[in-house]
């Protein structure tokens, strides 16, 4: 017979509220192959997108979907072909969307997508991360190609919309790293707080209009934009506010076309950031998150970044995973949500 672990996942897209929108069950533990990492979880993280998942669609599933993109835990079982990793080892990572996630009490997951955790964090702290910095990492060094030395970036500015949720404090603490001058929107007192505490320099109020905001502290442009929350209703004030051949990239999907006739006098570059390509695609760059992940582990250890986890549960079941998808729906969540096993 196979051995069994326990899981959480779901079937059906149901309202959070609904007992069967997120259940527990029993499946068949996975097996490391090739370079597959055999990961016991300790601590997992919920993410929007597994939120929208969750809830959005109309099919009724054949087997239950397992969700989760954000784990720590220690390494069980390295499949023949790992070379960055032994048995024993705690590691932090995201993961790929077309496997199995992290709501379980095991994962497989290819090697190259898996840092060391870092030393001097609790597994709730070191959870909260994964998603969250590759996903401002590739978006500021990646696609914006901003150097990562203070002396290129002195006199540059990014705007940052939406500096409280999970990618923005990541990417105001990476983006003051490099020197940039920092400038984070958020609209209530506590986000604002949160916002200037992880490397903001000043705040714009994202519920009033951007652009007017932005010359009312005193600057007529940004030499860069990085977009976490409704392009479609900054998207105008976007192409206001960016220089001359300056850089924006966004996270979030459109609802509408984007009028990127907008960026032409400019020739300002517009560019897409989803963490999941590389895996999705089984492109040779997945093994940049590896690298990542490994950096990101040492500015942890070192003190220059901090996690950002606000809310720790402390048992892995279906009832606190859907408290847990019941707060980020709210769109008022500060920082990251963990779920410890």
């Amino acid at each position: 017979m196979p051995e069994m672990m326990k899981a959480i996942g779901f079937q059906q897209h149901l309202p959070v509220t609904a007992e069967r929108s997120l259940f527990e069950f029993e499946t068949i533990k996975p097996q490391a192959t090739g370079r597959d990492l055999l990961i016991k979880i300790e601590a997992v993280a919920i993410n929007p997108l597994e939120v929208r998942m969750r809830a959005t669609g109309k099919e009724t599933l054949e087997k239950p979907r397992i969700l989760g993109w954000d784990a720590v835990g220690i390494v069980e079982d390295c499949g023949k072909d790992v070379a960055m990793f032994a048995k024993g080892e705690r590691v932090f990572y995201a993961g790929a969307l077309d496997r199995p996630g992290c709501n379980a009490d095991y994962q497989v997951v290819d090697e190259r997508l898996v840092g060391h955790a870092p030393h001097t964090l609790s597994v709730a702290q070191i959870a909260a991360l994964p998603v969250t910095a590759l996903t401002a990492w590739e978006a500021l060094f990646e696609r914006l190609a901003i150097k990562q030395d203070k002396h290129s970036n002195q006199g540059k500015t990014i705007l940052i919309i939406n500096g409280a949720g999970g990618v923005g404090s990541i990417a105001t603490q990476l983006a003051h790293w490099v020197g940039l001058h920092v400038i984070a929107t958020a609209s209530r007192p506590e986000t604002i707080k949160w916002t200037l505490s992880h490397g903001a320099d000043e705040t714009l109020n994202h519920r009033k209009n951007l652009v007017t905001e932005l010359n009312a502290a005193g600057h007529d442009s940004v030499d860069y934009i990085l977009e976490l929350n409704d392009i479609d209703g900054h998207w105008e004030e976007m192409a206001k506010m960016i220089k001359p051949l300056g850089k924006i990239v966004s996270i979030t999907g459109n609802k509408k076309p984007l009028d990127l006739g907008l960026l032409k006098a400019k020739s300002v570059t517009f560019l897409w950031e989803w963490m999941f390509t590389k895996s999705f695609y089984h492109l040779p760059e997945m093994s940049s998150q590896h690298k990542i992940l490994e950096k990101v582990a040492d500015l942890l250890d070192e003190g220059v970044l901090e996690s950002t986890v606000t809310k720790v549960f402390k048992t892995l079941s279906a009832a606190n995973l859907r408290q847990a998808h019941a707060l980020v729906e709210t769109n008022r969540t500060i920082g990251k949500i963990v779920i410890c096993k």
